[in-house]
Order: C-alpha cells, then sequence, then structure tokens
C-alpha cells in the first residue's frame, strides 16, 4: 500500500471517529460486504476444487447475502441488535448451498454477540466475532479445517486480541480482515484436495471479501473494481446460463484475443463496467478471454472495444434469453400431477434438477418438487414453501445433492412441523428412497427406511470438465469428459461412451442386476440411444433402461442397482 493510500486511510479514520455504528451504519457495512462479494464473485466461482459443474460458492453466498440485505433494506431500526437480528433472519431464510447455509449461521453468531447493543464497539463487536465463530461450528456435523469455518476462527482470534489491545472499532475491523486474509491464504496448507488443484476455499474468500467490503466502505474506497481480475484461463469457467437470467443479461459474450500491448487492467474493467456484467478475465500464454453479460443492444460493443485494443481470434455469443425460454418451456413443474395429501399422511418434498427426472419423482408419489441441482441450489425459503401449506404435518426431504442438504436441515430447523431429511447426495438415491414411501406409515420409520435405502444404488455421473486439475491422481483438461462414482471423480475419458463404460469396470457389477441411464437435457437422445445399446452389448446379462431426465450439465445420470 502506496503512503497516499495509508494518508487517505488515516484521514477517514479520523473523520469517522464521531460517526454513530448504529443499526443504520449496521445497515451500510453489511451492504458494503454483499457489493463488494458480488463485484468478485466470479473470482469465488472460479475456486471450485472439482472440475464439475458445481453450486457455485460465489453466486451462492451472494444469493444469501441478498436475501438477508432485503429483509433489512427499508427497517429504520437504530439500534444495532434489531438490525443484526433482522438481516440473520434473512440470510437464513434465503441461504443457498453449504456455503449459504454456514454463512447465514456467522451471521447469526453475529446477532448473538449483538444482542442488546445500540452502536457497535469493539467490545460488543470482538464478542460477535466470537459468537460466529461458534455458531458456525456448531452448524456443522463434521468441521473440516481449511474451510470457511478456519476463516471465521481466526477472524475471532484477531478480534478477541485486538480488543485486548483496546483499539477503535474501526481498527479492529482492520485487524480482522487482515487475519481473514492470511487464512485464507493458508487453507491449503490445512486442506490437502486445494493444495492439489492449486486453489485457496471458496467460502473462505467469500467471507473474507465481505468483511473486507464492509472495511473498504468505512476507508470510503471503491467496490466495484475486482480484487482479483486475472484468473487462469483453464480455471475460467464458461458456460451457457441455465439458471435465472437478471435483467438486462441478455446476451452472453465471449472473446479471446493477443492485446497489442500490456493490458491495463483497470480502465480495462471500468470500460467493460459501462457495456455489461458477470465480467470475467482469464490469462493463458499471452492471451486473454474476456466473459460478459451484455442487454441486447450491447452485444457487439464489447468485440468493438477489444479490437481497439489488439488482435481478436474468436467470438462467441449466446443468447442467454432465449435458452432460458427454453429451458423454461422444458421445465413445467406446475403442470405435473402430484400427489394430494390427506391430513396425517406423509408428504415428500423433493429436489429436482431436471424435468425428465421431476415426472419420475411425481409418478412415484411426491406432494411437491422444488427446482434446483448443480448450479441452482433452492434456498431454505423456497424448500420452506413447499411444504409449509400442505394438508400435514409430516413432511420428509429429498435434497437429492450435497450442496442442498445443509438448506434441508435448515428448513427442518425452522417449521414447527415434524421434518425429516433423507441425507441423498444423488438422484438416483432419492428415487431409491421414494420406493420405500409408506404416505400412511410411522414417519420415522418411513425415514429410516429410506436412509437404509441409500446403500442400495450407486451413481455415476458423466459431465465435461470446466477446469484443468489433477484430483487423486486424475489429470483431466478443460473440456474433457469425466466420470463420477458416487460424487468421487474417477476417470477422465476421450468420450462419453468411454467414460460411461470405464465407469461401470470399475464397479462390481455382479452385485447389481439394473442400469438406468437418465439422460441430460441438452444431449441429442439419438446419440444418448446409441451410448444405451453399447452398455447393454457389454452387459448383456443386466437390464439397461434409458429414460429422460433432463437435468444440465450431465450427459447421463447412471443408476446402478
Amino acid at each position: 500500500m502506496t503512503e497516499e493510500q495509508n494518508a487517505a486511510r488515516a484521514q477517514r479514520i479520523e473523520e469517522m471517529e464521531e460517526f454513530p455504528f448504529n443499526g443504520q451504519a449496521y445497515k451500510k457495512l453489511v451492504g458494503a460486504g454483499l457489493a463488494w462479494l458480488r463485484t468478485n464473485q466470479e473470482t469465488v466461482n472460479a475456486l471450485n476444487v472439482f472440475p464439475v459443474p458445481d453450486g457455485d460458492t460465489g453466486t451462492n453466498m451472494v444469493l444469501t447475502m441478498q436475501s438477508a440485505y432485503d429483509e433489512i433494506a427499508d427497517l429504520g431500526h437504530h439500534k444495532v441488535t434489531n438490525m443484526a437480528d433482522a438481516f440473520a433472519q434473512g440470510a437464513l431464510m434465503g441461504a443457498r448451498g453449504n456455503s449459504g447455509v454456514i454463512l447465514s449461521q456467522i451471521w447469526r453468531g453475529i446477532a448473538r454477540g449483538l444482542s442488546g447493543a445500540e452502536v457497535l464497539t469493539s467490545e460488543n463487536m470482538a464478542n460477535a466475532f466470537v459468537q460466529a465463530r461458534d455458531t458456525a461450528y456448531r452448524g456443522v456435523v463434521r468441521p473440516v479445517e481449511g474451510t470457511i469455518l478456519t476463516v471465521a476462527k481466526d477472524m475471532a482470534t484477531a478480534a478477541e486480541k485486538a480488543n485486548k489491545e483496546g483499539v477503535c472499532p474501526i481498527e479492529l475491523l482492520a485487524q480482522v480482515v487482515k487475519a481473514a486474509d492470511e487464512s485464507v491464504e493458508h487453507t491449503p496448507e490445512l486442506l490437502p484436495v486445494l493444495k492439489d488443484a492449486g486453489v485457496v476455499d471458496s467460502g473462505g474468500m467469500g467471507l473474507y471479501l465481505i468483511i473486507e467490503g464492509m472495511l473498504k466502505y468505512i476507508y470510503d474506497e471503491s467496490l466495484e473494481i475486482p480484487t482479483m481480475a486475472v484468473q487462469p484461463m483453464a480455471a475460467l469457467e464458461i458456460e451457457n446460463a441455465m439458471h435465472a437470467v437478471e435483467e438486462g443479461q441478455d446476451f452472453e459474450v465471449v472473446v479471446d484475443f493477443y492485446p497489442n500491448g500490456e493490458l491495463e487492467l483497470e480502465p480495462f474493467y471500468a470500460a467493460l463496467e459501462e457495456m455489461g456484467t458477470s465480467i470475467q478475465i482469464g490469462e493463458g500464454d499471452g492471451m486473454y478471454r474476456m466473459h460478459i453479460h451484455v442487454p441486447l443492444e450491447n452485444r457487439y460493443l464489447p468485440i468493438d472495444y477489444i479490437m481497439e485494443l489488439g488482435t481478436v481470434t474468436d467470438v462467441a455469443m449466446e443468447n442467454l434469453v432465449a435458452q432460458m425460454n427454453e429451458l423454461n418451456k422444458d421445465t413445467d413443474y406446475d403442470r405435473l400431477e402430484l400427489t394430494n395429501i390427506e391430513p396425517d399422511d406423509i408428504a415428500i418434498v423433493t429436489v429436482s434438477p431436471g424435468s425428465g427426472i421431476s415426472r419420475i419423482f411425481a409418478s412415484l408419489g411426491v406432494a411437491a418438487i422444488v427446482e434446483g441441482g448443480q448450479t441452482m441450489n433452492p434456498s431454505t425459503k423456497e424448500l420452506l414453501a413447499a411444504f409449509e401449506n400442505l394438508p400435514t404435518d409430516k413432511v420428509i426431504i429429498l435434497p437429492n445433492n450435497k450442496n442442498i442438504i445443509l438448506a434441508a436441515e435448515a428448513a427442518r430447523d425452522v417449521t414447527v412441523k415434524n421434518v425429516e431429511v433423507i441425507p441423498c447426495k444423488t438422484v438416483p438415491q432419492g428415487l431409491s428412497a421414494m420406493l420405500m414411501n409408506n404416505p400412511k406409515g410411522d414417519l420415522a420409520s418411513v425415514a429410516k427406511k429410506m436412509t437404509k435405502s441409500l446403500d442400495d444404488v450407486r451413481t455415476g455421473e458423466v459431465t465435461t470438465a470446466t477446469r484443468t486439475v489433477e484430483i487423486d491422481g486424475i489429470n483431466v483438461k478443460t473440456g474433457q469428459v469425466i466420470a463420477l462414482l458416487d460424487g468421487k471423480l474417477v476417470l477422465a475419458a476421450k468420450s462419453v461412451e468411454e467414460a460411461c463404460l470405464s465407469l461401470l469396470k470399475k464397479t462390481d457389477m455382479d452385485d447389481y442386476e439394473l442400469i438406468t441411464l437418465y439422460m441430460g437435457g441438452e444431449y441429442p437422445r439419438a446419440e444418448a440411444n446409441r451410448v444405451g445399446d453399447i452398455i447393454q452389448e457389454a452387459y448383456p446379462d443386466h437390464e439397461v433402461d434409458m429414460l429422460d431426465g433432463g437435468q444440465s450439465h450431465y450427459q447421463l445420470i447412471i443408476s446402478i442397482e
């Protein structure tokens, strides 16, 4: 940091000494944290360890924070305690994905630490960070170090130390930010999978950015220019938008180019921000890749602008609105015939990643379906809304994704109904559990049978790698077909056919009789049928079924029973 920057910060702190850090100030601070996280959202998303389309951490944390901020946006509370309570409640109801749920617990802990406080002080801030750490750790059954939990712990330690030193609230926050930064950088040393992938923990990075955004607001520094403007080209995940498209994001534009000279990132970003959103920059071997979402009238502006800066080698443009319209046409959850629930029946609520899978769940007797899965994790509030108005107090939730289980458990914990969450991590597990359903049975007994049934099925997933990485000794390149077995990366292949056959060879097929292939929404039906025929030929003693799954990102989901 330059002497000028240090002097500017010192001057700002002096100006803020008489500033009342009350409830309205709290609103501005958390709003700044949200703004800074959103600015760096794609950077956090790019830190995903595994090369698969997953629930993006940055997106989940932004949506969680946005829900929390929406809860307080119009509140006039002047006491910090009231504003902190409301913000924590909004975070809980809007929590998405594991990172969002843990983040909501951090805000719940902060609210507890600020209980009864009218303004922020060094003492209650230190207590808030300590309570945040304790609440977050309590909310996770098996805490893992090298994650957002570790960062929360190191922040609490720094806050306690700063408070004992008698520093002002601003200096305490500065020391917490410094500790969070160092903690994030240290996460690969605590979690080998991060070190192998060459990244830091994404959840920890998101938490650091939120707290840093608060400090940047106090220092009156920009919240619009990303802190990590360039990432390796291989880590730049460019894919079609298969979830909600925000207003003004009509087209996705990707441009590969060689700059004429050194690329000055700050003015480059500033110019692009005038054109659109979701800006990402990747670099590799002197070439840059620019990704942006723009409104219809701006779709050619990034290309024209970059041509002034260097030589354009490739351009890709996708109509996001058209993609979403097609997706919505194929995934009409409102038209499914769901089971009518009688009072005292058990109602099954399931999460489904595709229209075909939804139809199968509906045929098996579910009472409600929540759209979601990879890259579009439903919130606590959405899961709660699916069963709150059903005429029964007995509910079972099937998350069908490891990144949705915590949100399902949060929904269970905030309702007065009797809710059981089955820890199914895949769609085949959820379907296996549905076969154990007895609407008139005892809730605990049915849930126990469903949970036990998860061991009766193995799940294969075939997708396309989103980054170049080595995991568990398997070298993967961006764009390569990869296969996962029960959530573990097991191989990289040249084709979907090769991936399926190699995956099945890694399973003791003598113990199973049925292979069901759930075809992805973007995977050609003729190609899927061809692969199915090849698998049937390779396993003539097994029954091989091909069903429409409609899921995004995964060419095939394979159920082995």
